[in-house]
């Protein structure tokens, strides 16, 4: 799953982005990686490990939440799971 969310330019400075994604590691977890900063430039990465899809998923959505409150807004989401899916 992959959230891109975005901020629009301000006067002179380029518009910030926040992107969110999941992908599955070697150890049956999953990773929740956020990077951000000024669109055409290096942003900044984290990484947080979860045991399970839903506990990443959870904790994506609140992230997601969190950076809507700060004026960030949903470009696009890929890959939504459908509602009950495992």
């Amino acid at each position: 799953m992959r959230i891109y969310m975005q901020i629009p330019a301000i006067e002179d400075k380029p518009p910030r982005f926040y992107h969110l994604f999941l992908q599955p590691d070697l150890l049956e977890g999953w990773t929740l990686v956020k990077e951000w900063g000024f669109q055409g430039s290096s942003g900044r990465l984290k990484r947080e490990h979860y045991p399970g899809y839903d506990e990443a998923e959870i904790a994506m959505m609140r992230t997601r939440d969190a950076q809507a409150k700060r004026g960030y807004r949903v470009v696009f989401i890929e890959g939504q799971r459908e509602p009950g899916a495992d």
